[in-house]
């Protein structure tokens, strides 16, 4: 039961088990996507069409005719990641062993469904990926294996996400074969260290440029490469635009006749952004409708005449 390239990652690893067979796979409806608002399935339905698999993708369980269709399918277990929908206890309770969740975080830390994102904004550098018994609650059941993986400086959402579904996939057969053998064992989270990780809006990506370049710097890493960091612009000639901003680095210390969320101009081939300590330094942005270009390019068009 899954949905996005997370999930998509992870049953790609189960299907190369040789210790069980998937005999379904659940998702989420095909939606419309991009400009075209074009019907699209999920990356789990294309993988799972590609292997001959049978795919359901019900709105809800709320009616019992998808309920009693799972009950068909008689499944030892149900293998969660990333699939989108509130299981409801009914569902669970199906797996003749029990239902298996992949999360990627180090719970009882960031619960919830941007544990990736938030654990980079929030400039952790340790994360990691639980294998946890699925309950009612969200992300609240016992851990039966959990796994550490560091993020370094420079991590972006979109590169740790693909490290631990990698991570999540491996755990999880090791789960199952462990639970198997009968040596894994279910450990109670602790209900005093839980934090949560709320899902993603366009507006965490509004960069305040009197915020410390760390904190900058970690959130643009951590919602890259969705929904992206921006802020308003006033160009030269007057006229506001939203700037987008891509992953650069922390530079020198802002000298202080420069006020925080200055455009400085390009050095280097990086653009130079003050914020309330440091200058930010950008190797690429996206300026309101034009396309995505590297400092230089952006220097010449919106900056000065070349």
């Amino acid at each position: 039961m899954g949905t996005p390239d997370f999930a998509q990652t992870i049953l790609s690893r189960v299907l190369k088990w040789p210790g069980g067979d998937v005999v379904a796979v659940y998702t989420q409806p095909d939606r419309p996507c991009g400009r075209g608002r074009k019907i699209k399935c999920s990356p789990v339905k294309e993988l799972a069409l590609e292997n001959d698999i049978k795919v359901f993708q019900p709105e809800n369980f709320r009616n019992d005719s998808d309920f009693n269709q799972l009950i068909d399918l008689k499944p030892d277990f149900l293998l969660v990641a990333a699939y989108g929908l509130i299981l409801p206890q009914r569902v669970l309770d199906t797996a003749r062993s029990f239902p298996l969740n992949v999360h990627a975080s180090l719970l009882p830390k960031y619960r919830g469904a941007a544990p990736i994102q938030r654990a980079i904004m929030n400039g952790e550098v340790v994360t990691g990926v639980s294998i946890m018994r699925m309950t009612k609650g969200l992300d609240s059941g016992p851990v039966l294996l959990q796994r550490a993986m560091g993020i370094d400086i420079n991590d972006t959402a979109g590169k740790l996400h693909d490290d631990l579904a990698w991570m999540g996939g491996e755990m999880l057969v090791e789960a199952l074969e462990g639970y198997e053998k009968g040596i894994l064992s279910l450990m109670e989270q602790n209900e005093s260290l839980v934090t949560y990780a709320p899902k993603l809006t366009k507006q965490d990506g509004f960069i305040d440029w009197n915020q410390p370049a760390w904190n900058i710097h970690n959130q643009i890493r951590g919602l890259f490469p969705w929904p992206g960091s921006y802020f308003d612009w006033d160009k030269p000639d007057g006229k506001n635009i939203r700037l987008q901003v891509f992953p650069g680095k922390v530079g020198p210390v802002r000298p202080d006749n420069i006020a925080a969320g200055t455009v400085m101009g390009v050095a280097d081939g990086l653009l130079q952004i003050a914020c309330a300590d440091k200058i930010y330094l950008i190797p690429r942005v996206k300026p309101g409708n034009s396309r995505e270009m590297d400092a230089r390019s952006f220097e010449c068009g919106f900056l000065s005449k070349c």
